[in-house]
């Protein structure tokens, strides 16, 4: 969210924003898609299927890169049709939902040592 409001204030070329948060996708998708195999396996249906559609999200942004492309984030394309302001908001989203499930994972954590 930093990163992209640097940007949009103009504090930060675009091609370094967008390396510094390509950076970070795949490692999200990864980390992500893990969490939701473990819940799947673990049995907690809720956990999982709450984290289902983010997961499925983040990996079908990855795949949907078109070719020539920088990665998620092109520096060329960031400013035309309103991507920033979508990257922005989807930053939001995900931030809020990351929140969410801190604090259940952390309520479950301390249910079941009580």
């Amino acid at each position: 969210i930093i990163t992209l409001s640097d940007l949009e204030c103009d504090y930060i070329n675009a091609r370094s924003c967008c390396s510094k948060l390509n950076k970070w996708v795949v490692p999200e998708v990864i980390g992500h898609a893990v969490v939701t195999v473990l819940m799947l396996v673990s049995l907690h249906w809720f956990i999982f299927l709450l984290n289902l559609p983010v997961a499925t999200w983040n990996i079908y942004r990855y795949i949907m890169v078109p070719s020539g492309n920088m990665g998620v984030f092109d520096p060329t394309e960031i400013h035309n049709r309103g991507q920033l302001k979508s990257h922005m908001k989807e930053a939001m989203i995900k931030l809020g939902f990351h929140l969410l499930c801190f604090f259940m994972y952390l309520y479950r954590l301390v249910s079941k040592i009580i």
